[in-house]
C-alpha cells in the first residue's frame, strides 16, 4: 500500500475507528509502544542513565564474571536513542561515554584484540560523523580531541586513525573537510 492509498483509507475512517487502529497497533507492535511512550513521557536522562550503566557493567562487572568488552552492546542504546528521536546532544554525550570507558577499561587492563580496538575506531569515527551531522561538533571537540590524545598516550595500535578521522573537523571546528563514507 502505498503513503496515498494510507492516506485516503484514513480519510474514510470515522475517528472512533481511527482510534482503534492506533490502540491496536498499540498493543501489538513494540516500536509503536516505545514510540508513543517516549513522545508523550521522554525521560531521556533516565533513559540515558539506565544505558550508560549497561554500558559499565559491560566493561566492570560487579561480579566476578569477566568482562565482554563488547561494542555492540553500546550501539544498540545508540541505534534506539537515534530511532525514538532522543535529543542529538544526549546521543553524543553516550557516544562519548561508550568510548571514554572503553578507554579506562583499556587503561586498567591490556587489550591484545586487533578487532576490538578497530571496532573503538569505528565507534569514534561515527561519533565524528554525528556531531558534525547534527551541527553539535563545537559543544563536543574537546573531550573528541581527549580520545584521540588518549589512544596515543596508551600506544593503540591503530591511534594514528585517530588522528586522521579527527581531522573531519577543521582547525576551528566550524565544520569538516570530507566524510567519507
Amino acid at each position: 500500500m502505498s503513503k496515498r492509498d494510507l492516506k485516503g483509507y484514513l480519510k474514510g475512517l470515522k475517528k472512533a475507528q481511527l482510534e482503534e487502529q492506533i490502540i491496536d497497533l498499540y498493543e501489538r507492535f513494540k516500536e509503536v509502544k516505545i514510540f508513543y511512550d517516549f513522545a508523550f513521557n521522554p525521560q531521556e536522562q533516565k533513559i540515558l542513565d539506565v544505558a550508560k550503566a549497561k554500558v559499565y557493567k559491560e566493561y566492570f562487572p560487579n561480579t566476578k564474571r569477566r568482562a565482554k568488552a563488547r561494542r555492540s552492546i553500546a550501539q544498540k542504546h545508540i541505534q534506539h536513542f537515534k530511532t525514538i528521536e532522543m535529543d542529538a546532544s544526549l546521543i553524543a554525550e553516550f557516544m562519548l561515554y561508550n568510548l571514554e570507558i572503553a578507554q579506562l577499561f583499556c587503561s586498567e587492563r591490556r587489550v591484545n584484540s586487533a578487532a576490538f580496538y578497530k571496532s573503538i575506531l569505528k565507534s569514534y569515527r561515527e561519533l565524528i560523523v554525528f556531531i558534525i551531522q547534527k551541527g553539535i561538533h563545537l559543544k563536543f571537540k574537546t573531550r573528541a580531541e581527549a580520545i584521540k590524545k588518549e589512544t596515543k598516550t596508551q600506544d593503540w595500535e591503530n591511534w594514528f586513525h585517530f588522528d586522521d578521522v579527527f581531522l573531519l573537523l577543521d582547525e576551528d571546528g566550524e565544520g569538516f573537510y570530507q566524510i567519507k563514507n
